[in-house]
Protein backbone atom coordinates (compact mmCIF):
# COMPACT_ATOMS: atom_id res chain seq x y z
CA UNK A 1 0.00 0.00 0.00
CA UNK A 2 2.07 3.19 -1.14
CA UNK A 3 -0.32 6.17 0.64
CA UNK A 4 2.87 8.40 -1.13
CA UNK A 5 0.72 8.22 -4.83
CA UNK A 6 -2.26 9.84 -2.69
CA UNK A 7 -1.85 13.53 -3.31
CA UNK A 8 -3.84 14.86 -1.12
CA UNK A 9 -4.09 14.53 3.41
CA UNK A 10 -0.91 15.14 3.99
CA UNK A 11 -1.16 15.43 8.12
CA UNK A 12 -3.06 12.33 8.10
CA UNK A 13 -1.33 9.71 5.83
CA UNK A 14 1.02 8.76 9.31
CA UNK A 15 -2.17 7.64 10.58
CA UNK A 16 -3.31 6.29 7.70
CA UNK A 17 -0.42 3.96 7.47
CA UNK A 18 -0.59 2.66 10.94
CA UNK A 19 -4.32 2.18 10.92
CA UNK A 20 -5.55 1.36 7.86
CA UNK A 21 -3.90 -2.49 8.04
CA UNK A 22 -5.15 -2.96 10.97
CA UNK A 23 -8.47 -2.52 9.74
CA UNK A 24 -7.81 -4.94 6.89
CA UNK A 25 -8.06 -1.92 4.42
CA UNK A 26 -5.69 -2.91 2.51
CA UNK A 27 -6.74 -4.23 -1.34
CA UNK A 28 -7.48 -2.06 -4.03
CA UNK A 29 -11.28 -2.05 -4.08
CA UNK A 30 -11.52 -1.31 -0.04
CA UNK A 31 -8.77 1.58 0.03
CA UNK A 32 -10.52 3.38 -3.31
CA UNK A 33 -13.57 3.10 -1.37
CA UNK A 34 -12.44 4.08 1.56
CA UNK A 35 -10.56 6.76 0.06
CA UNK A 36 -13.29 7.83 -2.56
CA UNK A 37 -15.92 8.55 0.84
CA UNK A 38 -13.44 9.97 2.86
CA UNK A 39 -11.90 12.79 0.04
CA UNK A 40 -15.96 13.61 -0.50
CA UNK A 41 -16.76 13.85 3.40
CA UNK A 42 -13.85 15.88 4.08
CA UNK A 43 -13.92 18.23 0.54
CA UNK A 44 -10.53 16.61 0.04
CA UNK A 45 -9.33 16.28 3.00
CA UNK A 46 -9.55 19.73 3.77
CA UNK A 47 -12.61 20.08 6.30
CA UNK A 48 -12.51 17.69 9.38
CA UNK A 49 -15.38 19.68 10.97
CA UNK A 50 -18.71 19.83 8.90
CA UNK A 51 -19.85 23.54 7.77
CA UNK A 52 -23.86 23.70 7.71
CA UNK A 53 -23.53 27.29 6.67
CA UNK A 54 -26.56 26.67 3.90
CA UNK A 55 -28.35 29.50 2.25
CA UNK A 56 -32.29 29.01 1.84
CA UNK A 57 -31.86 27.31 -1.04
CA UNK A 58 -28.82 25.33 0.19
CA UNK A 59 -31.22 24.11 3.29
CA UNK A 60 -34.47 23.24 1.37
CA UNK A 61 -32.40 21.10 -1.48
CA UNK A 62 -30.02 19.57 1.28
CA UNK A 63 -32.40 18.65 4.40
CA UNK A 64 -36.05 18.46 2.64
CA UNK A 65 -37.26 16.53 5.05
CA UNK A 66 -36.77 19.65 7.54
CA UNK A 67 -37.64 22.55 5.27
CA UNK A 68 -39.92 21.87 2.28
CA UNK A 69 -41.70 18.60 3.05
CA UNK A 70 -43.57 19.45 6.14
CA UNK A 71 -46.42 21.45 6.65
CA UNK A 72 -45.56 25.29 7.81
CA UNK A 73 -42.21 24.90 6.45
CA UNK A 74 -40.44 26.06 3.15
CA UNK A 75 -38.84 29.09 1.99
CA UNK A 76 -39.95 31.00 5.02
CA UNK A 77 -39.04 28.15 7.34
CA UNK A 78 -35.52 28.14 5.58
CA UNK A 79 -34.99 31.60 5.84
CA UNK A 80 -34.85 31.99 9.78
CA UNK A 81 -32.19 29.23 9.55
CA UNK A 82 -30.26 30.40 6.31
CA UNK A 83 -26.68 30.88 7.13
CA UNK A 84 -26.80 30.09 11.07
CA UNK A 85 -24.97 27.06 11.33
CA UNK A 86 -25.53 26.15 14.72
CA UNK A 87 -29.28 26.71 14.93
CA UNK A 88 -29.28 24.79 11.17
CA UNK A 89 -27.51 21.90 13.25
CA UNK A 90 -29.70 21.80 16.27
CA UNK A 91 -32.10 21.34 14.04
CA UNK A 92 -31.36 18.53 11.63
CA UNK A 93 -29.73 16.85 14.12
CA UNK A 94 -32.15 16.54 16.95
CA UNK A 95 -33.87 13.56 19.04
CA UNK A 96 -31.98 11.24 16.57
CA UNK A 97 -28.25 9.82 16.35
CA UNK A 98 -28.65 9.86 20.52
CA UNK A 99 -28.69 13.16 20.98
CA UNK A 100 -31.72 15.80 22.68
CA UNK A 101 -34.26 17.76 21.16
CA UNK A 102 -33.21 21.01 19.36
CA UNK A 103 -32.46 23.13 22.68
CA UNK A 104 -30.71 20.75 23.78
CA UNK A 105 -27.34 21.72 21.55
CA UNK A 106 -26.42 18.73 20.82
CA UNK A 107 -26.94 18.77 17.70
CA UNK A 108 -24.18 21.68 16.87
CA UNK A 109 -22.30 19.75 19.88
CA UNK A 110 -22.07 16.52 17.89
CA UNK A 111 -22.39 17.67 14.50
CA UNK A 112 -20.15 16.17 11.62
CA UNK A 113 -16.42 16.14 12.69
CA UNK A 114 -13.53 13.95 11.22
CA UNK A 115 -12.67 12.81 7.41
CA UNK A 116 -15.86 10.59 7.45
CA UNK A 117 -17.83 13.39 9.25
CA UNK A 118 -18.56 11.30 12.50
CA UNK A 119 -22.09 13.00 13.71
CA UNK A 120 -24.50 12.18 16.46
CA UNK A 121 -23.69 11.53 20.19
CA UNK A 122 -24.29 7.86 19.80
CA UNK A 123 -21.34 7.49 17.33
CA UNK A 124 -19.15 9.60 19.24
CA UNK A 125 -20.18 7.59 22.63
CA UNK A 126 -19.51 4.44 20.52
CA UNK A 127 -16.38 5.84 19.14
CA UNK A 128 -15.12 6.81 22.25
CA UNK A 129 -15.49 8.23 25.52
CA UNK A 130 -13.10 10.97 25.30
CA UNK A 131 -15.03 12.15 21.98
CA UNK A 132 -18.17 12.87 24.05
CA UNK A 133 -16.30 15.11 26.52
CA UNK A 134 -14.75 16.68 24.20
CA UNK A 135 -15.99 16.16 20.73
CA UNK A 136 -13.39 18.79 19.11
CA UNK A 137 -10.95 16.10 19.01
CA UNK A 138 -12.34 14.16 16.08
CA UNK A 139 -11.46 17.00 14.50
CA UNK A 140 -7.79 16.20 15.46
CA UNK A 141 -5.46 14.14 12.61
CA UNK A 142 -4.81 11.32 14.62
CA UNK A 143 -9.10 10.65 15.74
CA UNK A 144 -10.23 12.25 12.38
CA UNK A 145 -8.51 8.92 10.76
CA UNK A 146 -8.99 6.49 13.71
CA UNK A 147 -12.86 7.88 14.28
CA UNK A 148 -13.60 7.00 10.64
CA UNK A 149 -11.67 3.76 10.18
CA UNK A 150 -13.86 3.17 13.05
CA UNK A 151 -16.80 4.25 11.54
CA UNK A 152 -16.12 2.44 8.65
CA UNK A 153 -15.15 -1.18 10.26
CA UNK A 154 -17.81 -0.70 12.77
CA UNK A 155 -20.82 -0.96 9.79
CA UNK A 156 -18.76 -3.59 7.96
CA UNK A 157 -18.21 -1.38 4.95
CA UNK A 158 -15.32 -3.72 2.89
CA UNK A 159 -18.11 -6.21 2.36
CA UNK A 160 -19.05 -3.98 0.66
CA UNK A 161 -16.12 -2.43 -0.96
CA UNK A 162 -15.10 -5.71 -2.20
CA UNK A 163 -18.14 -6.16 -4.92
CA UNK A 164 -17.59 -1.73 -5.82
CA UNK A 165 -20.79 -0.97 -3.80
CA UNK A 166 -20.43 2.62 -3.65
CA UNK A 167 -24.19 3.24 -3.50
CA UNK A 168 -25.19 1.04 -0.32
CA UNK A 169 -21.25 2.25 0.90
CA UNK A 170 -22.66 6.17 0.26
CA UNK A 171 -26.28 5.27 1.81
CA UNK A 172 -24.60 4.26 5.19
CA UNK A 173 -22.69 7.28 5.72
CA UNK A 174 -24.59 9.79 4.51
CA UNK A 175 -27.98 8.69 5.31
CA UNK A 176 -28.70 8.98 1.45
CA UNK A 177 -27.16 9.62 -1.86
CA UNK A 178 -25.72 13.09 -1.73
CA UNK A 179 -23.33 13.56 -4.13
CA UNK A 180 -23.24 9.89 -5.47
CA UNK A 181 -21.53 11.21 -8.56
CA UNK A 182 -18.23 12.67 -7.12
CA UNK A 183 -18.11 10.00 -4.77
CA UNK A 184 -18.13 7.50 -7.89
CA UNK A 185 -15.63 9.82 -9.78
CA UNK A 186 -13.44 9.97 -6.95
CA UNK A 187 -13.76 5.92 -6.94
CA UNK A 188 -12.52 5.79 -10.22
CA UNK A 189 -9.59 7.74 -9.36
CA UNK A 190 -8.08 5.97 -6.64
CA UNK A 191 -8.66 2.47 -8.13
CA UNK A 192 -6.17 4.15 -10.74
CA UNK A 193 -4.07 4.68 -7.93
CA UNK A 194 -4.48 1.40 -5.92
CA UNK A 195 -4.48 -0.76 -8.66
Amino acid sequence: MNLDLVKKGDRFKPYWKTELPKAGINTPLRLAAYFAQCDHESMGFTAVTEILNYSEDGLINTFPKYFSRMPGTGKAHAAQYARKPEKIANLVYANRMGNGNEASGEGWKYRGRGIIQLTGKSNYAAYSPLAVINPDIVSQPEHAVKSSIWFWTSRNLNRLADVGDTVSITRIINGGVNGLSHRQQLYQQYLTIFK
